[in-house]
Parts: structure tokens; sequence; C-alpha cells
């Protein structure tokens, strides 16, 4: 056991069916969960992140691997023994019962003293900013104020680490980004090890203190939202996490670990060079669309690359200007909308693109 892990999943498998219908849910996984973080496990339907969650919890139990928890083994220990709670997607609260009794149900299975209850109960309230819905019905409450009671609930207890299945997924929009700012108030002020499960790539970005990118039960990549998103691992990390151009490559040549690279229309360029790549290797050149811009005349740019204006999206803080290339490839900027500038550029125009060297990540094909 690492210092300041909480969690550490080691060689850890999980297989679903028999013979040749085996499934790996979860593929040799090897993770560290810190003490005090929030961690996020990303990906799409199906990547193996929730049955990971369920190992955590002990709905399920794995294979193959240890799951070290405060340094203890409990792969095969029993739910109801680990110091865990989970929040779920559908909340699970009892309707027949106050806001009060939901948040105190859980001590009173432990046996705690109804004075220590109520304290707790009071503390959890105020926590959550739910002080005056106390003695209401859990049925007559919002979404918002129901998924808050579900946190109090499971952080009664004071669990040293809290899971959470995808809990803000039946919010509306504009609930749901309230909901992340106060998932990370809450995570912060009680000082527990946040475990988040989402396929959602923004939530991820904006509650995470580190994530970890998984695809058909293997994690790919962990790190910060800034090093995931700025310094992907591969095509697919690149891809999920938020919106990416790819343009088709090859590496012409290296030197001191810089790339030299060539695009199918013959534009050059260079680019720190991928890990084990070599002179002649087809890459995948990377350019996030908020990192490349429309070149102007005024500024004296030549163009890195030009197409056709194919759409242009207005979306009030920025504007999508969807470009055709010369070799048939899209390629996409995103561009703020600052006031007093208008964009004169219509559809069907020939247009040029650049951008700097800093916005190129070179991906192994």
């Amino acid at each position: 056991m690492t210092p300041n892990n909480a969690i550490e999943i080691r060689g850890v498998s999980k297989f679903y069916g028999y013979g040749e219908h085996r499934v790996a849910a979860v593929s040799g996984a090897n993770l560290a969960i810190r003490q005090n973080e929030f961690f996020t496990l990303l990906g799409p339907s199906g990547c193996g992140k929730t049955t990971l969650l369920r190992l955590i919890a002990g709905f399920e139990f794995p294979q193959e691997g240890e799951l070290l928890l405060y340094g203890e083994n409990i792969a095969a220990m029993p739910p109801y023994r680990r110091p865990v709670n989970t929040v779920f997607q559908s909340y699970a609260l009892f309707p027949h019962m106050t806001v009060a009794d939901n948040i105190g149900f859980g001590l009173k299975m432990l046996g705690k003293p109804a004075a220590e209850v109520d304290a707790r109960v009071a503390e959890m309230l105020k926590l959550v900013r739910m002080e005056q819905y106390a003695k209401r019905q859990t049925s007559q409450l919002s979404g918002g104020q129901q998924q808050r009671v579900a946190l109090a609930r499971a952080l009664a207890p004071a669990p040293k680490v809290l899971l959470l299945d995808e809990p803000l997924s039946a919010l509306d929009y504009k609930l749901r980004k309230e909901m992340q700012i106060e998932l990370k108030r809450l995570q912060t002020e009680t000082g527990i090890t946040f475990v988040f499960v989402t396929h959602d790539q923004e939530e991820a970005l904006t509650m995470s203190d580190r994530i970890a990118v998984m695809s058909s039960g293997n994690i790919l990549q962990v790190g910060g939202p800034r090093d995931i998103y700025d310094t992907p691992a591969n095509r697919f990390v690149a891809d999920f996490i938020g919106e990416t151009n790819f343009l088709k490559g090859r590496i012409t040549a290296i030197e001191n670990g810089t790339a030299s690279l060539e695009l199918p229309a013959g534009t050059k360029l260079s680019a720190p060079s991928p890990e084990s790549a070599k002179s002649g290797d087809e890459i995948t050149v990377m350019v996030r669309p908020e990192h490349a811009r429309l070149t102007s005349a005024a500024r004296g740019e030549e163009p890195i690359l030009s197409g056709s204006l194919a759409n242009i999206t207005y979306l009030g803080t920025d504007t999508y200007f969807n470009i055709k290339l010369a070799d048939g490839e899209a390629f996409t900027i995103r561009q703020q909308n600052r006031p007093g500038e208008q964009d004169t550029h219509n559809v069907g125009d020939t247009i040029g693109i650049t951008f700097p060297p800093s916005a190129i990540r070179v991906l192994r094909a």
C-alpha cells in the first residue's frame, strides 16, 4: 500500500459468460486512487466503468487480482463490511419517510444513539443546504433536492470512500451544471474520497482531480483534466475527450525528439515525436478546434491548410466553422465571439486555416 492512496486496484479482472462467450468487463486493471481526491472513471457505455465501481462497492467480485482499501484486500469482503457508500442514478429514497428520516436511516441501522443520529442529520442537512426541508416527504422534492438528500444519506455514516454512479444523468442541463459545483464543494468540505462514474466528458473535466479513461474493459490513460485533454495517450482518448480534428500524415524525419511531418496534401509540419516512432511511420495529427483560427490577410498570415467553408454554426459564446479541406477531409474551427466583432465569411468561401506549432499533437495511427 502506497501512502496517501485510498484505493489500489492491482491486476483486477471481471468476466461474464463462459467459454467462447466469455467477455472481459474489466481486464487486468491497475489503478491507484488517492485519499481525499475526486476521481472519475470516464468512458462510453459498456467500457467497464460501472463494473469497476461495483467491484469497489462489493456488489461484484473479481475473478483475478487484488482490491485494496487503505491497505486491506477487500476483493472477497461483502459490501456491508466495506467502509464505502454508493449513490445511484435512481437515488433510491424512501418515499414514505421525511428527508430527515431518510438521512438518518443508515445511522439507525448501525445502532447509533438517537441523540447522535439527530446531531448527524442536522449536520448533513446543513452540509447539503436542505435544513428547511427536514420534515418534508421526499416525494414532494425536485430532482435536484432528492439528489442532495441521497448524498446526505450516503455521507451521514462518514464513509472512507463515496462511490457515485452517474448521479447527475437524470437532471436537466442547468441543474446538472449546478450540481457539478455542489458535488465538488461537498467533496472538498468533507475530505472524503469520491469515485465518480460518468460518460459525460464535460462533467469529468469540470469536477475531477484526476480521470481514468476506459474502453472495452481497459484503462487507457490516467491523469489530471488538463493532461488528459491536452496530451491524450492515443486517438481514442483524444476523440472521446472534447472535440478534435484529426489529419492523416507521415513522419519523414526525427531529430532531437522533433518529428518532421507531411500531410497528404503536401503540407509540412513539425511537432514532438511520439515515443518509439520512426521515420516513415503513418501517424495522426491532432488539432483542437479552439486552437486553430481562420487566416487573416490583415495580419499577413499564410495558411497552413485551406478549404471550402461548408457550414457556420452560431452558438452564442462561440461560432463553429466547418471546413472541407482540399483532400476532402473535414476540419472544424471554434472561434469565441467577441463584442464588436462580426464574421464576414459565407458558406462556399475558400478560406485558410492556421494554428501554432504548440497546438499540434502527434498520435500513433
